[in-house]
């Protein structure tokens, strides 16, 4: 197999690359966020408070006329004795949370009869939408329960005592949050393409998932709480900046790579410093002279820098270990139900990556070895100038969209 070195990419591979990218990132600029609401029950004698909290970009999925006060009385409902509970009219809460529609209304329950809640919302636009009902009693505590288009009730029935979303539930949720976040897919795929040994590839996921395993539990935790918004736009540099340093390496190292990447860095700045955007100008530098930094380390570094690739891994993962935590986080989570939400959530999402590894990396190691590498470097080409592509248009997106 020729070297990664070997041979300049192709410039028309490039552009088509960065064409179907182009394409397909509207579909997946939010990738990484997945599709949720939350809602809190305060149980009275005769029926409840609601409080429901819709992030703003689910409600442009609906017509701005759209009735929610309607919709969301009709689609989040609480029964007593079979029978639904009778719902105020709603009212919508001054925004107090950037992003978020908050919504609430009292129910009155025609009985003392079981209760059971249920949650349609959104499913009638997206069958993966995920709603958290949190259920505060007097006797119970507080509970809390993740309701799905496949089992969208959840009983608080005399028969038996209620239950949160067990071990197993957050481990499902964690391999679905981690197959539907594009972007830390595409980062994975990223230190895949020139990874030539299944030691390396051990390792690169190693530090990564030890690194967003650690800031997972800090952030869900209370421990750190960065912002939101940030923490999104620099995992879409990580994904761009892995990208481009494929690229370079592919390419025989050319200087221009990493000249027009810091350019672009310093370009961000100057628009920051114009009051453009999420970053401070100060940040952006920073970017731009890590960038600087890690590419100069990477050139002394023989073949494909793997340790340094590591720990630059690490570092990536432990941004990326944020954007996990965003869905845990929102849930705010009682003390007594951190621990197994943590931990399921935390497995699930390494199951999830791991079935990436071991689909991704087997193929690309098969296309090694046809044509004396030929396709293989095509494909690595092709792919890191497609996640280049994608990283950037997260950047942009989520900076200044």
């Amino acid at each position: 197999m020729r070297g990664p070195a070997s041979r300049a990419p192709s410039p028309r591979r490039i552009a088509a690359a960065l064409l179907v990218t182009a394409l397909l990132a509207p579909a997946v600029a939010t990738a990484h966020t997945k599709s949720a609401s939350y809602s809190r029950f305060r149980m009275t004698d005769d029926g409840a408070h609601i409080q429901v909290r819709i992030p703003l970009l689910e409600l442009t999925r609906f017509p701005p006329e759209h009735d929610w006060n309607a919709y969301l009385s009709s689609h989040l409902s609480l029964y007593a004795g079979g029978q639904r509970c009778t719902p105020s009219e709603p009212s919508r809460v001054p925004e107090t949370v950037p992003g978020w529609a908050v919504f609430r209304w009292d129910v009155t329950c025609p009985n003392d009869g079981p209760r059971t809640v249920e949650s349609r919302i959104l499913q009638d636009v997206l069958s993966t939408h995920l709603h958290f009902a949190r259920v505060s009693t007097s006797g119970e505590g507080i509970l809390e329960r993740v309701l799905v288009a496949n089992a969208p009730t959840w009983s608080l029935g005399e028969e038996e005592e209620p239950i949160g979303t067990s071990l197993s539930g957050y481990v499902v949720l964690g391999v679905e949050h981690i197959l539907a976040g594009w972007d830390h897919l595409a980062f994975v795929a990223a230190l895949l393409i020139l990874s030539a040994s299944f030691r390396e590839v051990a390792t690169l996921v190693t530090s990564f998932t030890v690194a967003h395993s650690l800031t997972l539990a800090l952030a869900v935790l209370g421990v750190l709480r960065p912002q939101a918004a940030a923490i999104e736009i620099l995992i879409g540099f990580s994904i761009a900046l892995v990208a481009a340093e494929n690229g370079w390496l592919l390419g025989g190292r050319n200087r221009a790579i990493p000249y027009a990447f810091a350019a672009a860095l310093l370009l961000g700045a100057a628009l920051a410093g114009a009051g453009l955007g999420v970053l401070s100008p100060l940040a952006w530098i920073g970017l731009a002279v890590f960038s600087a930094c890690h590419f100069g380390l990477l050139e002394t570094a023989p073949g494909t820098g793997g340790t340094l690739r590591a720990i630059v891994a690490f570092a990536f993962g432990l941004v990326h270990g944020f954007g996990f935590a965003g869905v845990l986080m929102e849930i705010e989570l009682p003390a007594s139900r951190l621990a197994p939400a943590l931990l399921g959530f935390n497995v699930g999402v390494e199951l999830g990556q791991l079935a990436v590894v071991l689909l991704l990396w087997p193929l690309l190691r098969g296309l090694a070895r046809l044509r004396d590498g030929t396709w293989y470097v095509r494909v690595a080409e092709a792919g890191s100038a497609a996640i280049l592509g994608l990283g950037l248009y997260w950047v942009v997106i989520r900076n200044w969209g």
